[in-house]
């Protein structure tokens, strides 16, 4: 790897690092401490600019804008960190799987990812919140069925190229169980492009989960989101237009720090990065 491509991948992994290490910061702040109680109304205080009443102002119900921030930024890992992981633990068995049987097995599987993939997010949180009702189980549910698709054939694909591998044909010719040679020498490999894939997803979940609360279809009011924040703020963009400034930069800031770290540790764990960055 060159000084150049060193220091590239330094940078995204230290400012991407930093951005998300305050956004899980505010988030575990905001269960212990806000300036304001979040749901507080006062209607004397009404759309104050910042600075004027608190450091970002107020909103159409007096409520402190940071105050919302804070949980909102709780409420929205709450909602990205299990949706994530569920379809990571659900895409990774189905992926490795198919990987592992090939065959028929791969060909059903890759199907049946075409077909829940064609559905987005936001059109399942829809389908589920009939059934069930909206709120943030649907969120959850609803961005969990999205990732599984993705992680299936991301895994699927590293998981091939693993079990071309000459140590996993010896395994297979000693008589070694394709599930045991999952867990012990395929899984161990891709770990760190599994890790890569979570900190991207991780990503599109928090601006997922802002799209489902801005259209209602995931934290309830009165509880705070960044997507609730602006929705609300339409309706004062003129009069106080830091309501949707606010939760937008929020919003921004989160997804460039998880995308960032996620292209640093990308950079970092490919070894075949790393061999063009030292042939160049």
């Amino acid at each position: 790897m060159t000084k150049r491509s060193s220091i590239r991948l330094n940078a995204a992994l230290v400012i991407g690092g930093i951005l998300t290490a305050l956004l899980i910061a505010t988030a575990l702040l905001s269960l212990v401490w806000t300036p304001e109680v979040p749901t507080r109304v006062r209607v004397a205080m009404r759309l104050k600019a910042p600075l004027e009443a608190g450091l970002l102002g107020t909103d159409h119900f007096g409520r402190d804008v940071l105050s919302l921030l804070m949980v909102g930024a709780w409420n929205s890992l709450a909602i990205a960190w299990p949706a994530v992981l569920l379809g990571a633990a659900i895409g990774t068995a189905i992926g490795t799987a198919a990987a592992a049987w090939k065959g028929i097995a791969d060909e059903i599987a890759m199907r049946v990812s075409d077909v829940v993939f064609a559905f987005p997010a936001v059109l399942s949180a829809i389908m589920i919140g009939a059934l069930v009702g909206s709120g943030p189980f649907s969120a959850i549910l609803a961005i969990a069925v999205f990732n599984v698709p993705v992680f299936a054939r991301v895994t699927r694909g590293v998981a091939l190229q693993i079990w071309t591998l000459d140590y996993i044909a010896a395994a297979r010719a000693i008589g070694k169980h394709p599930l045991r040679i999952t867990w012990e020498d395929v899984l161990p490999n891709i770990a760190g492009a599994l890790i890569v894939q979570v900190t991207i997803q991780l990503a599109l979940a928090i601006l997922t989960e802002a799209g489902l609360s801005y259209l209602g279809l995931g934290v309830r009011p009165p509880n705070p989101s960044w997507g609730r924040m602006l929705s609300d703020a339409q309706t004062y963009l003129s009069q106080a237009p830091h309501l949707a400034i606010a939760p937008g930069i929020a919003i921004a800031l989160s997804v460039l720090g998880l995308n960032l770290l996620g292209d640093g540790l990308r950079d970092a764990l490919d070894p075949t990065l790393k061999g063009r960055g030292a042939s160049a």
